[in-house]
């Protein structure tokens, strides 16, 4: 296969899921992987899924009467602090503040407003497996606070 040029993906207003900032072990993942989803439209995801990014579709659940519970794609997306740590930026009212590995856990149960988010592609050939896997390269995450956040500077 040639090697193919891919570039970061910016998204504003980007829609997370399935957040795992923490790294907590669970069915689907090991012990110390943070990661979380980006929510993807369909052409994004029919674009991206074109050229080799591991788009995940969930499977439909049918309902009563017949109805299908449509899924929205999305983007599985690692976050690593060894050797490209990303730019996370936390927003809290008037306070921006840089956070590191150790205050993740920050965004595990923060009610997001608006997150925007740069998407490091890595192109991986592995026993006949060929893709793009995406990280974290940076992340702009707007929390929600209560009325005493700004007096008390949190």
């Amino acid at each position: 296969m040639a090697k193919r040029i891919i570039g970061n993906i910016n998204i504003e207003n980007a829609r997370l899921g399935y957040k795992n900032f923490i790294g907590a072990e669970g069915p689907y993942n090991e012990a110390g992987d943070r990661n979380f989803a980006v929510f993807l439209e369909e052409e994004q995801a029919r674009e991206l899924e074109a050229i080799g990014w591991n788009v995940k579709r969930p499977k439909e659940k049918v309902l009563d009467e017949g109805e299908i519970d449509e899924r929205q794609p999305y983007l599985p997306i690692k976050i690593t602090f060894d050797n490209f740590p990303p730019k996370v930026v936390l927003i809290a009212g008037e306070h921006i503040t840089q956070i590191g590995e150790a205050e993740m856990q920050a965004l595990q149960y923060a009610d997001i407003i608006s997150a925007d988010l740069v998407i490091r592609p890595y192109q991986y050939d592995f026993l006949g497996k060929q893709g793009i896997k995406a990280y974290c390269k940076a992340l702009y995450v707007t929390i929600e606070t209560d009325a005493f956040a700004d007096k008390y500077r949190l």
